[in-house]
């Protein structure tokens, strides 16, 4: 036993004292980012057992379960954990997985107060990872346009941060004078950024960073264009385009024949067949024929 450890004598009914073992930690609540190494102090202020019973027991949604029994570590923590004397358990590479409820017990058999436990919360922070960012890449000129930004493997879950052209965005415009001509809300819970009318100076490269007390992550740049929707201009370029249509129709028609020139004339006349009875003769100041009375009955 330590030299540390002093008994403890507690007053009964003011006559006289007792020994008892007394429990006491440095850190209720410590925390360690993930894949680190943390210490969960259990320190035994006063006993007089000599070989007291150790005991800790992890906690997660209500229910226990050993990590330390009979002088061994159990469970999740196989492998990755030690005691420290006299009590104090050291998790040599925290995960996520470890964030729970931790109780250090003490039973000391020769002591009146034989029992003593301490409970510690421990906080396996995990930074995030890289977030995935939709940034919308053509909007026109006064529509409404929505970012996005999602990262769910941080813990404590992440908080999220805004840039265009490597500046970050206020949470409110009206603070910046860079930013005091746009229309936009930005939700740090939720990775959202909504502009209700993109202007022309919107048009940049944005990029997202997800953060939490462990550190932080970032998407690449993306490029929101911002174009102008001008209706004269459209117009035209239609007009442009069915006067295009009707030209190479046109050209593709007289190609085919579809306008050739089918005038008669008096060389490629053909005179119909002469009937019993008619004589026809050429009129001399006329291009066609003239049948002449030669009726026979």
């Amino acid at each position: 036993m330590s030299a540390l450890v002093r008994p403890a004598r507690l007053k009964m009914e003011g006559y006289f004292n007792v020994l008892a073992v007394i429990l006491k930690t440095t850190n209720d609540a410590p925390w360690a980012n993930e894949f680190e190494s943390i210490e969960l102090s259990c320190l035994i202020e006063s006993i007089s057992t000599k070989n007291p019973r150790i005991e800790w027991k992890k906690i997660k949604d209500g229910e226990p379960s050993y990590v330390y029994f009979e002088k061994k570590i159990s469970g999740d923590l196989e492998g990755r954990a030690m005691i420290r004397e006299p009590a104090t358990l050291v998790i040599t590479n925290a995960t996520r997985s470890d964030s729970a409820s931790y109780r250090c017990e003490v039973s000391a058999q020769t002591d009146l107060k034989s029992f003593d436990e301490i409970l510690i919360n421990l906080v396996v922070r995990v930074k995030p990872v890289v977030p995935k960012c939709a940034v919308p890449k053509s909007v026109p000129v006064g529509t409404a346009a929505e970012l996005r930004c999602v990262e769910d493997q941080g813990f404590p879950k992440s908080q999220y941060q805004w840039f265009r052209n490597k500046e970050e965005i206020p949470d409110d415009p009206k603070t910046s004078p860079k930013f005091i001509n746009s229309s936009y809300t930005l939700n740090a819970e939720t990775g959202t950024l909504k502009f209700s009318a993109v202007r022309m100076n919107d048009s940049a490269e944005y990029f997202c960073r997800a953060k939490n007390d462990a550190g932080h992550s970032e998407c690449g740049p993306q490029t929101m264009e911002i174009y102008d929707i001008n209706i004269a201009r459209i117009i035209l370029g239609v007009l442009v385009v069915v006067l295009l249509c009707i030209t190479v129709g046109l050209c593709f028609a007289y190609k085919r024949g579809y306008f050739a020139s089918q005038k008669q004339t008096g060389n490629n006349y053909k005179a119909p067949a002469k009937g019993e009875g008619v004589d026809y003769v050429r009129a001399e100041d006329e291009g066609d024929f003239r049948h002449k009375s030669s009726f026979v009955i």
